[in-house]
């Protein structure tokens, strides 16, 4: 069972966190109102209404996280954590109509421009604003990553890239006061693109992880070796990490064991598998099967070598596993892998219609197996 002081602490530090996006993000967007406003700048004010949707963000953020924190219930035996990918995906929508809004004032300003009016003072308040950004975004960065939040890591993300942004405005306003060259209607045109492209590649991330991706790589290895910890297991396939929000992962796999093992040893070991992989990796059991390697037929090996040099020649196999030979009815069944870039259906026929071809007298039985972990 998953430890809830791991998720209330998880949870308490998500909020304190983003309580403090928020309190920060809304002073430094009044502070850029109120200089957006008296010099006549669009690319302040913009950067002020960035500031806003920051803290809409942070707020968004604390409900969700208080949402997925609730407990399991009859109708969500695995909990609401999936709920985080939906405050994440709220808030890239913000994001980018925030962008587009504000790419739409900026080009009313270019094509009817009005000179701005900066003040060492309200350059040098923009810079403060550049230094807070850049810390907070390194403390909601960090914090993310530790607690695994998507929405606090794209806040942190976003927050190191206003400070970019701010910093474009000041340079802008350097520039007219040196020059003479009103550029900062261009540059908020720049800030909102920079702010549309974020937007979109937060909704882009967000729908990854709604609709299932690739697990980590690193992270997949290292949950197969803990599951090939145990002697028994022969070899580990099929890995399916599937997440029910950043605290849920349900494991289920496929293991080679001798077919000598009994119901009550296979039952031992699978208990074993599934509380190493939660105490190293904190990660639930779903469901273990059995794949059945020969260890009493001695042309079993044999078989299986001439068999796996034929699959392997075939464009795409990435792999073969679960072979086994039954002297029963003289059938052999295995799983093979085939990469997505290929025609998966006809290069499976091919197999089938090969070593069919090469051993009529067997019944073969090959399942076209997916990639679903490195």
């Amino acid at each position: 069972m998953v430890d809830n002081s791991t998720v209330m602490e998880r949870s308490k530090k998500i909020v304190r966190a983003s309580l403090t996006g928020i309190g920060v993000n809304v002073l430094l967007a009044v502070l850029k109102a109120t200089i957006g406003l008296l010099s006549n700048s669009i690319a302040v004010i913009l950067d002020a209404v960035n500031n806003l949707s920051d803290a809409m963000s942070s707020l968004i953020t604390i409900v969700g996280t208080r949402l997925a924190g609730k407990s399991p219930d009859k109708e969500h035996p695995l909990g609401y954590g999936r709920i985080e990918y939906l405050s994440a995906l709220i808030i890239s929508a913000i994001v980018l109509y925030a962008g587009i809004t504000s790419l739409t004032e900026s080009v009313k300003k270019i094509i009817h421009p009005e000179a701005a009016d900066y003040s060492i003072v309200s350059l040098v308040l923009l810079g403060a604003a550049v230094i807070a950004k850049i810390l907070l975004g390194r403390y909601m960065k960090r914090v993310g990553e530790e607690v695994n939040s998507g929405s606090l890591i794209a806040s942190g993300s976003d927050a190191m890239n206003d400070a970019v942004i701010s910093s474009s405005v000041i340079a802008s306003a350097i520039l007219f006061l040196l020059f003479g060259f009103q550029l900062e209607a261009y540059v908020g045109a720049v800030i909102a693109v920079l702010i549309i492209k974020s937007g979109i590649e937060l909704i882009r991330d967000t729908l990854d992880d709604i609709l299932g991706k690739r697990p980590d790589a690193e992270l997949s290895k290292a949950v197969k070796a803990t599951v090939c910890e145990q002697e028994e297991v022969q070899g580990a396939y099929d890995l399916i990490l599937t997440s029910y929000g950043p605290d849920t992962v349900v494991m289920s796999v496929h293991i080679e064991v001798p077919d000598t093992l009994t119901a009550s040893e296979i039952d031992e070991l699978e208990r074993k598998i599934a509380d190493n992989v939660y105490r190293k990796h904190q990660i639930l059991t779903g469901g273990i099967s059995i794949y059945s390697v020969n260890t009493t037929n001695d042309e079993a090996a044999q078989f299986k070598e001439a068999v796996t040099r034929i699959v392997m020649s075939h464009e795409g196999v990435l792999q073969m596993h679960g072979f086994y030979e039954s002297n029963k009815d003289h059938s052999v069944s295995f799983d093979v892998v085939l990469d997505y870039s290929v025609d998966r259906p006809a290069v499976y026929r091919s197999i089938c219609e090969e070593v069919s071809s090469q051993w009529p007298e067997t019944n073969f039985k090959i399942t076209l197996d997916s990639d679903l972990s490195d």
